[in-house]
């Protein structure tokens, strides 16, 4: 029965496929090479937009409020006035999105009296910041969800979609938050909950093609910059005293920290490789799981001009490859918020670690 399903599944994938291909094919014989881009289209879709494609047709957008700061001031108007090359005048400035030979590619400029392109201040609702509203719209409907079951229901154990959030928030708190920070969990608890309901939110909405999915936020290096800055304050600016001595004058031999502060320095770079890290690792893992996909799914284009026999079995193969990548996606887009949710955890305890000496004393002592 599987099998039959399985089989049922590739041939429908294979003839909604071939039209697509075979329209390659015939644009390429036709001299058409350059209509596709590989490389364009990757960074087309892994990049911020000012507007959100409609699918299946790329050359259509669901606008966004577009906001500048110009040099006459502030404009804001929607983005289907500057699409496709178009040119829009807002009180007698001059804004379109550059083109790709400017500086400025894909970036909305300011046309100025003289011809030259000037990059006004852009505080626009682009496809990325959409999506983030989006996701955090997903967290504050979770948490409301189940504090109101509790709220109206007592101690009654939730079902369906609630259930699913109280486990997932009793996993993290229980497995995670609580056995690392001890009596200070429920202190930290809340940004570290929010935290892994955002990153697992936005990774599965990057997954989903249509509307309101398929925007690459968490493969954004400036969105995870952010989170981990979050972490680096909340562990250094409310670490405690024990933590500070640790990385200012560190328990280790005299010639280590004195003349030449070897392990203070080491400790302080330490500080900031840490958010680092936090930063790299999401931003590589949910970049690199949509680029692949995409390749898979541009193979069939690539191979469509070698007739309708290759195209057929490539068609077949980068499509099984990429539902298998798709499936792969879904558990590291989990894996990735554990991780993050983890090691911010572990980060902000070395902060709150207590001094344990006097304790460590009293032990010889007996």
């Amino acid at each position: 029965m599987i099998k039959k399903h399985l089989l049922a599944l590739i041939a429908l994938v294979v003839t909604l496929a071939y039209p697509s291909c075979a329209f390659a094919s015939a644009s390429e014989s036709d001299g058409g090479e350059s209509k596709i881009n590989p490389k364009e289209i990757i960074f087309e879709h892994l990049g911020d937009a000012y507007g959100w494609e409609v699918p299946f047709n790329h050359h259509k957008r669901i606008p966004l409020p577009v906001i500048l700061i110009g040099k006459d001031g502030f404009h804001c108007f929607m983005s289907s006035k500057v699409e496709h090359g178009k040119t829009y005048t807002d009180g007698g400035a001059m804004f379109k999105i550059a083109g790709k030979d400017s500086e400025y590619k894909g970036k909305i400029v300011e046309i100025l009296p003289d011809g030259t392109e000037y990059r006004p201040w852009d505080i626009s609702i682009t496809k990325n910041v959409c999506a983030l509203f989006i996701a955090v719209i997903l967290v504050i409907w979770s948490v409301v969800a189940v504090a109101r079951w509790h709220k109206t229901m007592n101690y009654k154990a939730p079902r369906k979609m609630v259930g699913a959030l109280e486990a997932l928030i009793d996993f993290i708190y229980n497995g995670v938050i609580k056995p690392t920070l001890g009596a200070k969990a429920m202190k930290f608890a809340p940004y570290l909950l929010t935290v892994f309901f955002l990153i697992l939110y936005l990774n599965l909405l990057g997954l989903i093609v249509v509307f309101p999915g398929g925007a690459n936020v968490t493969g954004n290096i400036a969105v995870t910059l952010v989170l981990s800055i979050f972490t680096f304050l909340i562990t250094n600016l409310m670490g405690n005293k024990h933590y500070w001595k640790e990385i200012l004058w560190p328990d280790v031999p005299l010639w280590l920290k004195f003349p030449l502060p070897i392990m203070p320095v080491i400790e302080l770079f330490g500080i900031f490789t840490k958010p680092a890290a936090l930063t790299v690792r999401l931003f590589a893992n949910m970049l690199g799981g949509h680029m692949i996909v995409i390749v898979l799914t541009l193979l069939i284009f690539i191979f469509a001009a070698m007739g309708p026999v290759v195209t057929g079995a490539t068609t077949v193969v980068s499509m099984a490859f990429s539902i298998f990548m798709l499936i792969i996606d879904v558990l590291v887009s989990f894996i990735q918020a554990y991780v993050f949710t983890m090691l911010s955890t572990l980060f902000i305890s070395f902060g709150q670690e207590e001094h344990h000496e006097h304790e460590h004393e009293k032990t010889v002592t007996q």
